[in-house]
């Protein structure tokens, strides 16, 4: 994650700080929190070995995603779940899976959306176990949230569920999937990424790319947050001084090719590429709250016209 290349300008979101998000959608639980952290603690466990591109713990974690996409009633976008991929790094060959799912939209099913994280990491270093727990075990944990929800919640236009590979080597495995589309681009109507979302000490959830569609001007300008005990802000999009998160983790290859996007993500912690980035330190109330938060703002997009 977080790759920082610095181009590109962007309008700067019209709202304000504390006027985001919607109020909750009902007193009924949007997913089952406690199932939602145990994907992560076994995601981030020594088992897979930090899951880096290729190895046998990337490979593990491959697996058992598809094997959680195929216990929600996940529909393989394609033949199967895996899109295997392969490329160069630093001189050196590697082979990473994409696993790809599909969930057919009810009214709308000719248009796509896709919700993204990527489940590789660092790995073993140095023979320590860079376990990447917020980097990125809570966003592929909230790939399964989000599929529990529409279990009871269908959404309109179909959704592509994208765990992408080789993310920490250069977002290959979402440069692959844009480049290797098995639909056209032109139906592909927006990418949500996914990617840290499980803790933050000033419970700030960040929000990037509102630029990128007339629409979502809209959509945020009076928007108020599903929790109080949230704050989703936009920013790090090239015009506030922060770091430029435009093309930090896997929204950036559609970016590239002109798909809308919004990213969700937090600031870094001192756990960042760290082999400290383990379950333990995560935040669930802050974890359940944002994964709430990004359900409620998908709901919003999912009415919309595009």
């Amino acid at each position: 994650m977080r790759h920082y290349i610095f181009f590109i300008s962007f309008f700067y979101l019209v709202c304000q700080t504390s006027g985001f998000a919607q109020g909750p959608l009902s007193n009924t639980p949007l997913f089952k929190k406690e199932v939602m952290l145990r994907h992560v603690k076994t995601l981030s466990s020594d088992t897979f070995e930090g899951r880096r591109t290729g190895t046998k713990g990337g490979v593990k974690a491959g697996r058992y995603i598809v094997n959680e996409f195929h216990k929600l009633d996940i529909q393989p976008f394609g033949k199967t779940y895996e899109q295997a991929f392969m490329f160069y790094n630093n001189g050196n060959t590697y082979k990473g899976v994409n696993v790809l799912g599909l969930i057919k939209g009810t009214s709308k099913p000719d248009k796509y959306i896709v919700i993204s994280a990527h489940y590789d990491h660092e790995g073993i270093r140095q023979g320590k176990i860079y376990n990447g727990a917020d980097d990125n075990a809570s966003g592929v944990a909230a790939l399964f949230s989000f599929a529990e929800f529409f279990k009871s919640n269908p959404p309109k236009y179909s959704v592509i569920v994208a765990a992408f590979d080789g993310e920490e080597l250069g977002l290959q495995g979402s440069k692959y999937f844009v480049n290797n589309a098995r639909i056209p681009l032109r139906k592909i109507i927006l990418n949500i990424n996914l990617d840290m979302i499980g803790r933050s000490d000033k419970n700030e959830l960040y929000v990037v790319g509102s630029h990128t569609h007339v629409n979502f001007k809209s959509l945020f300008s009076n928007y108020k947050p599903y929790s109080a005990k949230l704050t989703l802000l936009t920013g790090h999009d090239g015009y506030d001084g922060k770091d430029n998160w435009i093309y930090s983790s896997d929204h950036g290859s559609f970016h590239k090719k002109g798909i809308p996007f919004l990213y969700f993500g937090v600031e870094d912690h001192e756990d960042y590429h760290e082999p400290t980035d383990d379950f333990e330190r995560l935040h669930p109330e802050f974890y359940t709250h944002a994964v709430e938060q990004i359900i409620s703002v998908f709901r919003k997009i999912d009415i919309m016209s595009f």
